[in-house]
């Protein structure tokens, strides 16, 4: 039986590790590249028949973790598969208040993660997979932040947009090929995480916005984060996947 290859980034908590766990089926071919790696995780692969890879490494040094994807890719075998799909999940809130008042260490570490290292695995996997004879997708989630400013989340803000920009001239580039890979930069809803924790937690005279997100907590208008990992991957089996690379899960 041919697998699905998917390479998923920041896999060991929240929505990731969500989707992660829904991945697990017999059809799936599955690499986790995440800080942490899970012994649970590793056991659900098991019971489904799962081939499972997960890396411990830190979206922080892009380029070492993209040379070793690179390597991996080489290894395999397009004749086995039926598709392959890269998500870069893996992001950091950072710095919530006005930038001077962040170390420049915890600025460059925030843009790393959440746009370098997309950025970085993305070149490597359509490299490596530009000859492959099955569909490709790449999905990038995004958030609406990268839509709409907020104040003291400068940092967070600027990566998403620069990730959805990404997307829009990737996917052009992307349509100049024979075989073009599907781009969708995708923002999953609000969802209930440990990311959604440090904006509750955030210092309220330097972050004005605190309040909506208490407020989005106290009332239930969060996603949990396996509804979220739900919705999201079932916006990457849509037959209208890529035809917007710039999207939303709630779009119709």
């Amino acid at each position: 039986m041919k697998k699905h290859l998917t390479i998923l980034t920041g896999a060991s908590r929240g929505m990731g590790l969500a989707m992660a766990e829904q991945l697990c089926r017999p059809d799936q071919q599955l690499l986790c590249i995440s800080r942490a790696s899970s012994d649970a995780l590793d056991k659900l692969a098991q019971q489904h028949g799962t081939e499972l890879w997960q890396w411990q490494a830190d979206l922080a040094q892009p380029i070492a973790v993209a040379n070793q994807l690179s390597q991996w890719l080489m290894q395999v075998d397009p004749a086995h598969l039926s598709s392959a799909t890269l998500i870069n999940n893996a992001g950091v809130i950072g710095h919530l208040g006005p930038i001077e008042e962040a170390s420049l260490d915890s600025l460059s570490q925030g843009l790393t993660v959440n746009l370098q290292a997309p950025v970085l695995l993305s070149a490597v996997f359509l490299k490596h997979t530009r000859a492959w004879a099955v569909p490709r997708k790449l999905l990038h989630i995004s958030s609406g932040l990268g839509r709409r400013p907020m104040a003291a989340s400068t940092l967070y803000c600027a990566g998403k947009a620069g990730l959805d920009h990404f997307a829009r001239s990737l996917a052009l580039d992307e349509a100049l090929h024979a075989n073009p890979a599907k781009v969708v930069s995708l923002a999953p809803g609000v969802i209930d995480t440990d990311m959604q924790t440090e904006l509750r937690s955030a210092a309220g005279a330097g972050f004005p916005d605190q309040s909506m997100f208490v407020q989005m907590k106290t009332s239930g208008a969060l996603t949990s984060p396996a509804k979220a990992a739900q919705q999201v991957l079932a916006y990457l089996q849509r037959p209208d996947f890529g035809s917007n690379p710039v999207a939303d899960v709630r779009d119709i």
